[in-house]
């Protein structure tokens, strides 16, 4: 019977991706220690789910008013560690659990990626994934040294040649090129270690990789590119896919759509697995997660949304009135996360939104309220959204830390598990295992590419 995958979304930092989550009376205010994310790690593993997965940006969100005070004052996603070493604790206090973790495409060089991923994955036995971003605005820019963002398409485009950099790193160990045979003197076959020598538009690197192949291959890619472009490099690279559908039908058609694009690449569709962000509130019965679910909704601020909007955006919502529209000019130029555009545009039947409609319409900031209950009621949600044909898994965002992670695992998995949606126990050591993908082969991406 196909099984849901689980992820636990998290953040290296003073929150949640919900900005108001430090606010919330429960959570744990030590996020500067291991402790505060090896608890996270311990109880996602409990569960039994997939991976923990950390986004990231590289800068605090500054871009509204071009300035950083409200950020601190307000404590939105201010505090942003490294997430590859935060990781490198969980691992320490978990076993089986997945760890995955945002590295930009635009800023970094795929050597240093390929390499801090795969030693990962060998530090882990088997249990890291990468996910690709493109980076999103000029704060991040400044941080990495540039005068300002590269326009959307041409990042992708950088992205695919930095992903072809990072799997050619990653091939260039055969899986027996070590021999560490002492009493011969032999360490290795020179002749199973390959230089890569690479030459692109962007990107150029030469090799050989310095570190040799994991138990599971290489590191899982992972991608949450939901413009257009950002649909096509998904399709073609990433193994797990993050999406934030809206409701079920429209769900549906866009997972048939995009696993239909799937297939147009050469690759096999089922080896591609999509999971849907949902915000569930959940407690022992309905009337305690409705209580719940009425002290989150008053968390929030507006300046939350605006700070938040300005980032993903990359456009200081503070230079508008609250009721003043967006030009088609402003509309067009914005070079962020274009689909919270698009989806405002669609959700409000403007072509030129105000400030004020970016903020309902965007839900930025806020928790998405559509999944409240007792174990019941949430997994009837989860089940329906699965068994609908909508997506293979879910991405449990949390409302405050570790509550909202421990509640699920106290009261959703169980009755999940009941229902033979979710496994009882992990299947074998690897990410690539929970995910149902089989250890990666040497070259297996270069046989799907040359099918395109």
């Amino acid at each position: 019977m196909r099984q849901m995958h689980l992820v636990g979304f998290l953040q290296a930092q003073n929150c949640t991706n919900l900005a108001s989550s430090w606010r919330h009376p429960e959570s744990r205010t030590d996020f500067l220690r291991a402790d505060y994310y090896q608890e996270i790690g311990r109880i996602l593993e409990a569960g039994k789910f997939d991976l923990a997965f950390f986004d990231d940006r590289l800068s605090m969100p500054d871009r509204y008013g071009s300035d950083h005070h409200h950020t601190i004052e307000h404590g939105i996603r201010c505090v942003k560690l490294d997430p590859v070493v935060v990781l490198t604790m969980m691992a320490a206090a978990t076993q089986r659990l997945g760890l995955g973790s945002t590295a930009s495409t635009t800023y970094y060089e795929p050597y240093h990626v390929a390499r801090a991923f795969q030693t990962l994955d060998l530090m882990s036995d088997g249990r890291a994934a990468w996910n690709v971003v493109t980076s999103l605005n000029d704060g991040e820019a400044a941080n990495m040294g540039h005068a300002e963002m590269m326009a959307h398409d041409a990042r992708y485009d950088r992205a695919d040649e930095f992903v072809e950099v990072v799997l050619g790193h990653w091939d260039a160990w055969e899986d027996d090129a070590l021999i560490v045979d002492k009493s011969s003197g032999r360490f290795g076959d020179g002749n199973k270690v390959h230089r890569l020598d690479y030459r692109g538009r962007f990107l150029n690197s030469r090799g050989p990789f310095t570190v040799p192949r994991s138990p599971q291959g290489r590191p899982v890619l992972i991608q949450a590119g939901s413009s257009g472009r950002g649909k096509a490099f998904s399709a073609r690279w990433a193994e797990l896919v993050f999406v934030a559908y809206h409701d079920i039908a429209s769900g549906k058609r866009d997972y048939d759509a995009f696993k239909a694009m799937v297939a147009a690449t050469g690759r096999d569709p089922s080896s591609v697995k999509v999971a849907t962000l949902c915000n569930p509130i959940c407690a022992a019965t309905r009337a305690e997660a409705e209580d719940r679910a009425a002290l989150i909704e008053k968390l929030p601020l507006e300046i939350d949304a605006l700070s938040l909007l300005s980032e993903a955006l990359n456009f200081d919502f503070a230079s508008k009135g609250m009721d003043e529209p967006f030009t088609d000019e402003e509309m067009a130029g914005i070079q962020g996360l274009q689909a919270i555009r698009d989806r405002v545009v669609e959700a409000t039947g403007k072509k030129n939104p105000t400030v004020r409609d970016f903020i309902t319409g965007s839900g930025r900031g806020r928790p998405k309220m559509d999944m409240v209950g007792g174990p019941k009621e949430v997994a009837d949600k989860l089940e329906a959204w699965f068994t609908g044909g909508a997506c293979d898994g879910f991405v449990i965002s949390a409302t405050h830390v570790p509550g909202t992670y421990a509640e699920f695992v106290q009261f959703v998995v169980p009755e999940l598990q009941r229902r033979s949606l979710f496994r009882k126990d992990y299947s074998g050591p690897t990410l690539r295992d929970h995910l149902g993908l089989g250890r990666a082969a040497h070259g297996d991406w270069k046989m799907a590419q040359a099918a395109e």
